[in-house]
């Protein structure tokens, strides 16, 4: 469950994903001076997802710093700040463009405070606008964070609420270890109750959003939202589900997922990555390992992406990430027998 929140106004507003990120940058920038925002076109054009909205009128270009079109030159900037003491915040256009900074992220960010014996933090927060749905095709949908959370030293999150995004990156703006963000595209948007001020949600904790009895859902981002919406139908057909929020899929909280495991004796993994040595393939074989294994009922299912780049095509798409339906006829299948 959530930490305890301190803030200056207990009273929450309704706002979007996106206004919530920028919020927690604004609220960031203004009480750390360390803090600064990099990245391509945040300054006056606002992102290429409008997150980062007007925040460089406010704190000027000295703090809100476009950068270069060259991810491994910005990211290694980022990094360098972090190292000599400041707090920066590196937005990529999309998560896909990772793949030409990981020389910086994995090399340098990753393994710099061990390989000098903790001597040195690298406190950076790297932002990945992620996943599909917006037809974007197959160089800018992907979803990379199983990439990342493979690397030690790095810290990976999920958020999947406006509540949890704000709270989450305020939480990783006061780790001393690189924190990578996956916000889903088609997050941006929606919306929900965000406490006023400075607030916490602590990383590594995941987040029982449904209570159920017969089956334990384990889901990531987006899939959160379909996961909780497949739950509704599943409930008409007398079938019991518990949704877990990972939130962090580096660490991952065990405890949580063990315990809903042993209380529904079932579990289903749903995520948008590729199915194949996806965040389900590690919640599975984490369980596996563990005592909460014997009071498994039936298999472990793990429902991800189709391994393919994502088309364009919207119908395609869709077929290649887990939707409601597949979910709800995945986890029927699995509590009656059939898998």
């Amino acid at each position: 469950m959530n930490a305890p929140i301190a803030n200056r106004d207990p009273e929450p507003v309704e706002m979007s994903y996106a206004a919530a990120i920028r919020d927690a940058m604004d609220i960031a920038l203004e009480s750390d001076e360390r803090v600064i925002l990099m990245g391509e076109d945040i300054g006056v054009y606002g992102g290429a997802f409008q997150v980062t909205g007007d925040l460089v009128h406010k704190y000027g270009e000295d703090r809100v710093m476009d950068t270069p079109i060259s991810e491994l030159g910005g990211a290694g900037v980022a990094v360098g700040a972090a190292l000599t003491g400041l707090r920066p915040i590196f937005e990529f256009q999309f998560s896909d463009f990772a793949t030409l900074a990981m020389e910086q992220i994995v090399n340098q960010a990753a393994k710099v405070r061990y390989m000098l014996g903790g001597a040195v933090s690298v406190p950076v927060v790297m932002r990945f606008p992620a996943g599909s749905g917006t037809g974007a095709a197959a160089q800018h949908s992907q979803s990379l964070e199983a990439w990342l959370a493979h690397v030690s030293g790095l810290k990976v999150i999920q958020p999947a609420t406006p509540h949890d995004v704000k709270g989450m990156l305020l939480a990783a703006l006061e780790d001393p270890d690189p924190v990578m963000i996956f916000e889903h595209k088609l997050l941006y948007k929606t919306r929900g109750p965000v406490p006023r001020g400075h607030y916490t949600v602590p990383i590594g904790t995941a987040e029982i959003r449904r209570s159920g009895t017969d089956v334990t859902i384990v889901a990531t981002s987006i899939m959160v939202h379909r996961s909780l919406a497949a739950a509704e139908e599943l409930e008409q057909a007398g079938i019991s589900a518990e949704v877990v929020d990972l939130r962090t899929i580096r660490p991952i909280d065990r405890g949580t997922v063990f315990a809903s495991v042993r209380k529904t004796s079932r579990l289903v993994c749903v995520y948008e990555g590729v199915k194949t040595m996806g965040i389900g393939a590690e919640v599975s074989a984490m369980v596996a390992e563990s005592p909460a294994f014997d009071f498994l009922d039936a298999p472990i299912l793990r429902l991800g992406g189709t391994d393919n780049p994502i088309p364009y095509n919207p119908a395609l798409e869709n077929a290649s990430v887990p939707q409601i339906d597949d979910i709800t006829a995945k986890v029927t299948d699995l509590v009656k027998g059939r898998i």
